[in-house]
């Protein structure tokens, strides 16, 4: 990296601050480390189980298999003997038996509270020294799980090699595994490689349902999650990994959490050996998110279901603490991300999500978001790189099908300089249908992309729909190839304001940030309005001032000025009406452009310095309006935004003090034609009336020098 590009991304970094992580981190865990990539993902095993856990109530027991097919109620009868006679009558019961690799757990339909595991911890559990999380439970290391593997959950599998745990309903709602808002972990899977989940309901927790936590080997199969204040699985530090038919809902964060996910690809292009995990045929609903990742690396997603969350999908690289970050070599296809407008922002603000769990109505569809999070989005990649994201239908989102933004890696806890810009760059939206359903009806996103400019080789394919910017690089027929080939080290400095305000979000405190309209900011209360009338508020007052002090009499400068009047009024118009993915703003750069630019030409006569800076200002101006709308200028560190907005604070402070100044003199041909006995005006030199204390209609004086 050369010296100005080191230079640039200090910069940037100091920029991108406005990225402030949240107050508080999406997952706290105990450091770990990814696993050796030497397991393989278990395979189901039929035949009679090892092992049963059922419930006593025979009564009950035939009350809910009556409505099974006639050869499944007999096969839950005869193992509702057996488990009378040789079973358990809680999970954690029959987990504890388990004394080698390869048992079957079977587990008789019924509600299982396990309420050996639900006192409080006494004795040595209750006096545990470990840090507290920022939301104030315990991080505990592994060998205080195993001692007290209750303080947190209501069952703990730890260290249960190739176990198979599967429910014998009807449907996965046939047993139901109910932590009742007294557990963090409904089910905790630690170090636990080749386990197997399958058709069970998990519910209810202070956390996560289901945790799988540093396994090489796993398997979700047809279990739902759900009611849970952050999660409802959640997979962390583990590889050889696979959700499939699986369904999450009503989670304070995301359904579908593949956390840290095996780093296995980190340094590869688009073509990858393997994925890590593999997530498919699963519904994610009426969540935060549907699905989320930080360091969500390797993960392979494919025809799913994200749909009525505030998000459908994010990844990230927002939170320190995670194996693998910068998240990489996430590959998204065939999946539907549909109506994903759900807004859960009211629960905090009027004190739902302030109640202690049990009393805010998770399951009459209460939903209390955790983090940040743009309502009416697709899918957000908060600092990803090598994402492939192709043959996906994204439609009916009211705010964008695409959210793209970089995130430094001081958020991180990386402070190297050489690191700071080293995420956002080289993801491929390709092939996917944009605003059309499945049945080819249409359903069109608000916008399709919404990107911070940050970032080099990202790409999206030729026919998206209203962006932002309007001029995106367009990606080959061939991975890696891109159009364009724009290199930013900081994104729009006017997002990157809106990402700052939206940041400031924090669910305990009840802090909802005023000036984003994710939260339900309108109109002047939002952050982009405020600064867009600001910069038309001091650009209109300082010009206005300097034109009639000094360019009235210039028809040219009269002209620009109006043009430039009518820029500034669309900005404004075009912020508080969310026109950004329209050409109103490049239009009004245009606009603005050619004021400056005009201005500049005029005032080179009396000022050249102030006259040329001016022009440079319009050339900028038309520039940035180029960049916007036509296509992402090349090779350049930072966006012609960052330059413009410098200089223009410079030619605020040189314009009024032009303006200020009084007795000046004038150069030939400074007077309008207005004025009797003068030469025609032809604009260009043209400043304000004459000095003080001549006659008006006399001829301007001349002298040897004058007018440069």
């Amino acid at each position: 990296m050369s010296w100005t590009r080191r230079l640039l991304a200090v910069l940037a970094a100091l920029a991108a601050t406005l990225l402030a992580a949240p107050a508080v981190q999406a997952h706290e865990e105990r450091p770990v480390t990814l696993p050796d990539g030497t397991g393989s993902v278990p395979v189901y095993r039929t035949g009679e189980p090892d092992l049963l856990v059922c419930k006593s109530d025979r009564a009950d027991f035939e009350r809910r298999v009556s409505g099974f097919p006639d050869g499944l109620r007999a096969r839950n009868l005869k193992l509702f003997d057996r488990c009378q006679k040789s079973g358990y009558r809680h999970l954690q019961q029959a987990v504890d038996a388990v004394g080698g690799p390869g048992v079957n757990i079977a587990i008789l339909p019924g509600l299982y509270e396990e309420e050996p595991s639900l006192p409080e911890p006494a004795g040595e559990c209750a006096r545990l020294k470990a840090p507290d999380s920022r939301l104030g439970y315990q991080i505990l290391s592994y060998a205080q799980l195993a001692r007290c593997p209750h303080n947190q959950n209501l069952v703990a599998i730890l260290g249960k090699k190739d176990l198979q745990i599967e429910g014998t309903g009807a449907e996965r709602t046939d047993v139901v595994i109910d932590a009742k808002y007294q557990k963090l972990n409904a089910i905790r899977a630690d170090g636990s490689d080749g386990i197997y989940f399958k058709n069970f309901t998990a519910q209810r927790t202070t956390f996560n349902s289901l945790y799988v936590l540093a396994q090489d080997g796993f398997v979700i199969d047809d279990v739902l999650t759900r009611w849970n204040d952050e999660y409802g699985f959640l997979t962390f530090a583990s590889d050889h990994g696979l959700y499939k038919n699986c369904e999450s809902y009503g989670n304070g964060d995301s359904g579908i959490y593949p956390g840290s996910a095996s780093d296995i690809n980190d340094g590869y292009g688009y073509e990858v050996p393997r994925y890590s995990i593999e997530i498919t045929g699963c519904r994610s609903h009426h969540n935060m998110v549907g699905y989320s990742g930080t360091a969500g690396d390797s993960v392979h997603v494919h025809d799913n279901e994200f749909d009525h969350n505030m998000g459908g999908a994010s990844m990230d690289s927002a939170f320190p603490g995670h194996p693998g970050l910068p998240q990489n070599h996430a590959r998204f296809e065939r999946n539907l991300i549909h109506d994903n407008n759900a807004d859960y922002y009211p629960y905090v603000a009027d004190g739902t999500c302030a109640k202690p769990p049990v009393d805010r109505g998770y399951e009459e569809g209460v939903v209390c978001p955790q983090i940040s999070m743009p309502p009416g989005t697709g899918i957000i990649t908060a600092g990803g790189n090598w994402n492939l994201y192709e043959n996906n239908w994204i439609y009916g989102q009211q705010r964008a099908a695409f959210f793209l933004s970089a995130v430094p890696a001081f958020i991180r806890g990386e402070n190297a300089l050489s690191r700071q810009t080293d995420t956002s760059h080289h993801n491929r939206y390709a092939g996917n249908h944009l605003g059309t359903d499945r049945a080819g009806n249409s359903r069109p996103n608000r916008t399709d992309v919404w990107w911070d400019g940050q970032g080099d080789g990202n790409c999206w394919q030729s026919d998206t729909g209203p962006s932002s910017p309007g001029a995106l690089p367009t990606c080959g027929s061939e991975r890696g190839a891109v159009s364009g080939h724009p290199d930013r080290l900081a994104g729009e400095p006017v997002k990157l304001a809106k990402l700052l305000v939206c940041a400031d979000y924090n669910v305990q405190a009840r802090r909802l940030p005023a000036g984003c309209d994710w939260y339900g900011a309108r109109g002047i209360e939002r952050i982009e309005v405020q600064i867009a009338l600001g910069a038309a508020l001091v650009l209109a007052l300082v010009g206005g001032v300097l034109w009639w002090r000094r360019l009235r009499h210039s028809r040219l400068a009269t002209a620009v000025a109006v043009l430039g009047a009518v820029g500034l009024g669309l900005d404004v118009a075009g912020s508080t009406m969310g026109l950004d993915a329209t050409h109103v703003p490049a239009l009004a750069l245009l606009l603005t452009g050619v004021w400056w630019t005009g201005t500049g030409l005029v005032l080179r006569g009396a000022r050249p310095w102030l006259g040329w800076t001016t022009v440079v200002l319009g050339a900028l101006t038309l520039l940035d309006a180029v960049d916007k709308a036509v296509f992402m200028i090349p090779w350049i560190p930072l966006g012609p935004a960052w330059v413009r907005g410098l200089l223009g604070m410079i030619w605020v402070v040189w314009a009024v003090v032009a303006a200020a100044r009084h007795g000046e003199r004038e150069t030939p041909g400074d007077r309008g034609a207005s004025q009797e006995g003068a030469a025609p005006d032809t604009g260009v030199g043209a400043v304000a009336g004459p000095a003080p204390g001549r006659d008006p209609a006399a001829p301007a004086p001349t002298r040897e020098g004058d007018g440069s």
